[in-house]
């Protein structure tokens, strides 16, 4: 037996956890023979390790004869009831310990045996707070991979569902899990991610927004290339799409790609009302989302160069309004703008119970002083304000702050050149849309290119019983499948 080489071994080991304060060395002896039990006591399972490997340990010496019979029971497995695994160096066995495992190092063995118990605290299984919907599922991911993955197998009970683990990042070795059903998502766009995970070398990956913005998909757009979603149901409805879904360790969140403009329009709740409700409220929110993006520029555009569209009495009361108003109406227009948006910040930094109030009240105090100033005029009030409520009816936080980011330029545009800019650049807006692309998918598809077939979810939503084909753009045919149908 090789002693000095596993001496080596657990010299190793202590050069490379020295510095640790939680890191346990329990020593233990066996027939006259030194051993150790090395774990990171704030991260494993400290009742399972004393219970289920301390416990059957130094029952050995009362019921074995000698030390060959120990080794002979411990090659065999009947030792323990717990899985491990035989290590034969110390970098490996560094990184078992930091992952959660116990280490046991016996001085005439040369191998080290680790046992995987971790125990991380987590949070239990809660009602969504970003995508909250009346009907429907009420549980939303918690930050444990493992949790989250027991949601959708809850949900998909078919052996296609398919799952693929990647380790990210060379401090954090962050679990990745890549989920999709096998006949239904398109292969090259598996191979694509799978390519992309294996080769992904950063320091590590603490949000799974990070990986978006590590591929070329998140990085040639305002626009999101994925779609963020935190409801199990939202992602299993997707792979059934033949979509595929990004689960990320320590995120209570996952990635949906590939994506389109009315994807991102779409909110879980659409699917658990009456196909008449969830077509009125998708028409509105589509409505509304375009508000929110171009009515402060048409306001500005109009008023400004374009004054006769207006009609002569609503003309004369906005007039009337701006009489002592020392701004421009773009400068209004941004002033107000901006001030929402620091008191849209503002209540999310503030603390929860009184967030809300500071925005609602500080919005409604600061424009009532501001109009009372003369500082702005009351029909920029109402447009910032109807404007702002509007940004609130996308479905989707990513493309909420698209829409709010590409606002500022379209009032720019609406201020110096009236209604030719804001169609410049809506036109620019709709040009660069049209030659989007997320993973190979049109990002206004079925819009562009046109696929009428596909229509029946798009701005309108028709009955489940019509809806029985996946849509062309995310399906994809698996040949062995339909031989068997």
């Amino acid at each position: 037996m090789n002693t000095n080489a596993n001496a080596d071994l657990l010299v190793g080991i202590q050069n490379s956890m020295k510095g640790n304060s939680d890191v346990t060395y329990q020593p233990l002896r066996l027939f006259d023979t030194s051993c150790m039990l090395i774990y990171i006591e704030s991260i494993v399972d400290t009742q399972l390790l004393h219970v289920q490997i301390a416990s059957p340990l130094l029952n050995e010496e009362r019921r074995g004869k000698d030390f060959a019979e120990f080794e002979h029971r411990l090659g065999n497995g009947t030792i323990f009831s717990l899985p491990f695994k035989q290590l034969h160096d110390s970098v490996k066995a560094t990184e078992a310990l930091v992952e959660g495992s116990a280490i046991l190092y016996i001085e005439s063995m040369p191998v080290l045996y680790s046992f995987t118990i971790p125990s991380y605290k987590k949070r239990s299984v809660t009602a969504s707070e970003n995508e909250l919907v009346v009907i429907g599922p009420q549980e939303a991911f918690i930050e444990d991979i493992k949790t989250n993955l027991s949601l959708l197998r809850h949900k998909i009970k078919q052996a296609d569902f398919k799952t693929k683990s990647y380790t990210i990042g060379n401090y954090t070795k962050t679990t990745v899990c890549l989920v999709y059903i096998e006949g239904l998502s398109k292969p090259n766009i598996i191979e694509e991610m799978d390519q992309y995970f294996t080769n992904l070398k950063v320091d590590g990956i603490l949000g799974v927004s990070s990986l978006a913005e590590h591929t070329k998909e998140g990085r040639k757009s305002p626009f999101p290339q994925y779609q963020y979603t935190e409801r199990p149901d939202s992602v299993a409805a997707s792979l059934l799409e033949g979509r595929i879904g990004i689960l990320q360790d320590g995120t209570p969140s996952a990635l949906l790609l590939p994506v389109s403009l009315f994807s991102l329009l779409q909110s879980s709740e659409d699917y658990y009302q009456s196909f008449f409700a969830a077509s009125w409220v998708r028409m509105v929110r589509f409505l509304f989302s375009a508000v929110s993006l171009f009515l402060p520029s048409l306001y500005v555009a109009i008023t400004t160069f374009q004054p006769e569209i207006i009609p002569s009495d609503l003309l004369l009361a906005i007039e009337g309004a701006r009489e002592r108003i020392p701004f421009t109406t773009l400068t209004e227009a941004m002033i107000m703008e901006l001030t929402f948006e620091a008191l849209r910040e503002a209540g999310t930094r503030i603390p929860k119970p009184i967030g809300q109030t500071i925005s609602i009240i500080g919005a409604i105090v600061i424009g009532q002083a501001a109009v009372q100033a003369g500082i702005v005029s009351t029909p920029v009030v109402i447009v910032v304000s109807i404007t702002g409520i509007s940004s609130y009816i996308v479905p989707h936080l990513e493309l909420g702050l698209t829409f709010r980011l590409l606002r500022f330029p379209l009032l720019i545009a609406g201020g110096y050149m009236g209604l030719l800019g804001v169609f410049i650049f809506a036109f620019l807006i709709y040009g660069h849309l049209a030659s989007l692309k997320s993973f190979n998918t049109p990002y206004l598809y079925p819009v562009a290119p046109l696929v009428l077939k596909d229509w029946k979810d798009v701005f309108l939503r028709v009955p489940s019983s019509m809806m029985k084909q996946r849509p062309a753009a995310y399906a994809a045919a698996n040949k062995k499948r339909q031989a068997g149908e």
